[in-house]
């Protein structure tokens, strides 16, 4: 059972900057819309945007990362391959595996995106 229904938010304090952090839990999602609303809200955001944290799950998808090859996914069969920016090579994404997207001015926060990432990893 879902702690909210999808959609739905909670606002959290952030303890490293004592800013508020939306968390959205979106349940489960086609790839890329979310793409574009998470590219839609970083194109709208300002200094004063509050960051939110995503939360959800795929249906099937295969994303190309910015070193990956259409000959590196083996078997798509009918699970759509999608090119997108990020760095890496082949990642599949469905259900029951969940995913957080941290839509997060890194600059307000005074990090670069590999100490996010350390952090993420650290926690």
């Amino acid at each position: 059972m879902p702690l909210l229904p999808p959609g739905q938010f909670f606002n959290q304090r952030n303890a490293m900057k004592s800013q508020t952090l939306i968390v959205r839990r979106l349940g489960r999602q086609p790839y890329e819309p979310v793409l574009e609303a998470m590219r839609a809200f970083t194109n709208s955001r300002d200094d004063e945007t509050t960051d939110e944290f995503w939360v959800l799950e795929h249906d099937p998808v295969f994303t190309l990362g910015q070193a990956g090859k259409p000959e590196h996914v083996l078997a798509a069969g009918d699970i759509p391959v999608i090119r997108v920016e990020r760095g890496g090579q082949v990642t599949y994404h469905g259900p029951g595996q969940i995913v957080g997207y941290p839509l997060i001015n890194l600059r307000r926060l005074g990090l670069g995106v590999r100490e996010l990432v350390e952090r993420i990893e650290q926690a």
